[in-house]
């Protein structure tokens, strides 16, 4: 048992990737249920994309990954909660336009580099093994900010997602609110940046909050399952990982295995879920 769970985190570089992938599997989590619950998923993954030319930008001219994902997550942000204010343009072609757009502005700046397949590897699915502790200390300080956003307007998020027009009948502004949230996210997809890149990330604000759906009935305990499946999986992840490639000469990314366990836990629940209302309907019928 020793072995199989504990060993491998007395390294190094397994420490560190362990506490981010924590972190960010509970920020996931607990952001991403705002994103579950405003049917914003697709709005979350262009933003992921959309962040990816200021990193591209950072990334050539040997900057902080961190400051240019934020500078064109904010715009981006901005952005999407202007638009969506105007109904010229419907939402999802002005999303899938920024998706597009952004995110081929960024392959282009990358592909100026003559290591261009190696480090576009890197930014899309990010290195989570790699991880120092200046990035830790940036992504525990990105997340405490997303955090206490959405703890301060929890109540109006909230109101926002099950009643939109009682949100602006009780004098709260749609637009405000929009673009509160869509920053929170940001600083998630930032936050996480070097852990799972900016693909990937998607993953960790949709699937626990998903999977924590199927199994909970309030939002607060809807909150803490996604998190801790966020960080469950972290976890998990990261074994599978270290084992397939050191024991079983099976090379494994861990950022991508860690979206694999989450993909799986929500198929999991899934699954509960179907058969259990399947089981409901047959005493259904006796006592009926």
């Amino acid at each position: 048992m020793h072995d199989l769970l504990i060993a491998p985190f007395e390294l190094g570089f397994m420490q560190r990737a362990l506490v981010i992938s924590l972190i960010v599997g509970a920020l996931g989590g607990i952001v991403g249920t705002y994103v579950v619950l405003r049917r914003i998923a697709f709005f979350a993954d262009t933003l992921t994309h959309t962040v990816f030319p200021g990193v591209a930008i950072a990334f050539v001219l040997d900057g902080s990954l961190y400051v240019g994902a934020l500078v064109a997550g904010l715009v981006s942000a901005v952005l999407f909660g202007l638009m969506s204010r105007r109904d010229a343009l419907d939402d999802d072609a002005f999303m899938a336009i920024m998706l597009t757009t952004f995110f081929g502005f960024g392959v282009m700046v990358v592909s100026r580099i003559t290591t261009y397949t190696n480090d576009l590897v890197v930014l899309l699915f990010g290195r989570v093994l790699t991880v120092s502790r200046d990035d830790i200390v940036v992504t525990s300080a990105l997340g405490a900010i997303a955090v206490l956003m959405v703890a301060f307007a929890h109540k109006e998020l909230t109101l926002r997602a099950f009643d939109p027009e009682g949100s602006m009948a009780q004098g709260y502004r749609p637009l405000l609110l929009d673009l509160w949230l869509n920053i929170a996210v940001t600083l998630v997809v930032v936050a996480s940046l070097k852990a799972v890149g900016t693909v990937l990330v998607i993953a960790l604000l949709v699937t626990p909050a998903a999977t924590a759906r199927l199994v909970t009935g309030s939002i607060r305990t809807m909150m803490a399952a996604a998190a801790a499946v966020g960080m469950a999986a972290g976890v998990v992840g990261l074994l599978i990982s270290y084992h397939a490639s050191v024991n079983h000469g099976i090379r494994l990314a861990a950022g991508p295995t860690i979206v694999s366990v989450l993909t799986l836990s929500f198929l999991v629940a899934l699954g509960g879920v179907t058969v259990r209302r399947r089981l409901r309907r047959p005493a259904a019928l006796v006592a009926a």
